[in-house]
Formats: C-alpha cells, structure tokens, sequence
C-alpha cells in the first residue's frame, strides 16, 4: 500500500499538514488534492487546533503541477477548467483558515507550490528555498490563487516581473520581497522553528485572530465601508467572548496577561 500523499499530526495544539510526495518533490498530482483538502478541513474543523504548520517532506516544499499529468493530450478545454474550478474549492479555505498557518519551506516552492507558500500567514524558509512563478517557462499563467496573493505581497509591478520572467528568487531576496517572514539556517531546524512561532499563539485568543484574519484578507477588494462594519460586527463578537472578559479582568487585577508577544 503506498503511503498517504498528505501527512497530518498534532501536536499540542499545533497541527502540521505534510506533503508526501518526496519522489517528485511533492508535485501536487491528482490524488494529492482531495488528500489536501481533506487535511485543511481536519485543521478547520479540530478545536483544539490553534495554529497549522504547512511543510513538505524529503528537503522540497513543493515543486508545482505534476508534468507527467500535463502530457495527457486527451483531456480539453473543459476538463481542464473543471479541474482549476476544483482546485478553488479547497484553496479559499487555506488561505481564509481563521489560525495562524505558518509555511516552512525547504528547497523548492515553485508554480503552485509559491502558491500554496504565498497562502500561509508566515513562511519561515531554509537557505536552501527558493520560489518561483515558473509557469510562464512552459506557455502557462500562474494558478492556485497566485495571480491574486503575489501582487498583494509584493506589489504590482514586481509581481508582473517575477510573473513575465518566470524566474527564480532565492530566499534573501524573498525576505526582502516581503515572501519570507524568517530565515531558517537548515532543513534540520525548521520544523523546530516553525513549532516554536506555532506555539507562540498558544495563549492568544484564536477567536480574534481568526475574525482579524477574515476581514485583513478581504481588505483589498473591500470599501473602507465595509471593512468598517465588518470590524464592528467581529468586534462586538470579540468583547462578548470569555477570552476577552478574563483579560480585562486580569488586567484590572494587575495580574500578566495569558498572550504577550513581547514576553517570550
């Protein structure tokens, strides 16, 4: 029996979600993608989740489409489209998963891989990763969301050059792009590192992060109208929940407060 094509644990709290496809650098092939979404909707759906890890195993991240399905010259127009249309009906639900998601990526992210990448809240990077939008090397538009999120975190016009030239960026300058969050020295220590950001948001409350990461991801497309009573909605939630009300009284009690970022 050969093994799953998407591994999930947790940990703790911290779910990790693992593409198995180490042979072909964790090309996202066909029976990864239902194995995928089925993975993202058990990190959705598990209370006790509070932050997911997105790695890939075998020192790549994920190497993009799998080629050897693109050889398939009986399969049309349609078809194809039926198969992106699929592809955007668990890829939302990444990107919009209301806790911190935290890309650790080694080697490889290219062509949908920079896209699942690009998805992540986070993405700490070996020294080893790189990225690219390689589409455009074999006649193709970026997919999987990339034409909506790269622009958004590198701005237009770069977005359009790293589109236009398909070529590779190395992880100093995706850190500089605004790609990469952190720089990790090794393959060896970045699981370890991205535990550790994960577990940062242990006492944070997954409420509000979620409801602030809701309404941030829709803040391009939106009027400052919208977001306005958006934020008023998530707000009202927010002062009503339990978290909200022991911090205040913590804070009342001159007691330290259960999430303090700047106290590691």
């Amino acid at each position: 029996m050969s093994a799953s094509p998407v591994l999930t644990s947790v940990q703790d709290g911290v779910g990790t979600i693992t593409l198995n496809r180490p042979e072909a650098r964790n090309a996202l092939n066909q029976a990864m993608r239902p194995a995928l979404a089925a993975a993202i909707a058990q990190m959705r759906d598990d209370k006790e989740v509070y932050a997911v890890i997105l790695t890939g195993a075998g020192g790549a991240f994920c190497s993009g489409g799998d080629i050897s399905a693109m050889l398939d010259t009986s399969r049309t127009g349609l078809t194809f489209r039926a198969g992106m249309r699929e592809l955007h009906q668990w890829f939302p639900e990444l990107v919009n998963l209301e806790k911190p998601v935290i890309a650790a990526v080694d080697g490889p992210a290219f062509g949908a891989g920079l896209s699942l990448a690009l998805s992540a809240d986070f993405v700490l990077a070996t020294r080893r990763a790189r990225f690219c939008a390689v589409f455009g090397r074999i006649g193709l538009i970026p997919d999987l969301g990339a034409l909506h999120l790269l622009p958004r975190i590198v701005g237009m016009q770069k977005a359009k050059e790293l589109v236009f030239t398909a070529r590779t960026v190395e992880v100093e300058e995706a850190r500089q792009l605004g790609m990469v969050y952190d720089v990790v020295e090794d393959g060896a220590a970045l699981h370890a590192a991205a535990l550790a950001l994960a577990r940062r948001f242990g006492e944070a409350s997954t409420a509000a992060i979620g409801m602030a990461k809701t309404i941030m991801n829709q803040s391009f497309e939106s009027s400052a109208r919208t977001i306005a009573e958006l934020e008023s909605y998530g707000q009202a939630m927010c002062r009503g929940s339990a978290y909200h009300q022991e911090a205040v009284q913590r804070f009342k009690d001159k007691q330290p407060l259960r999430f303090d970022w700047d106290k590691k």
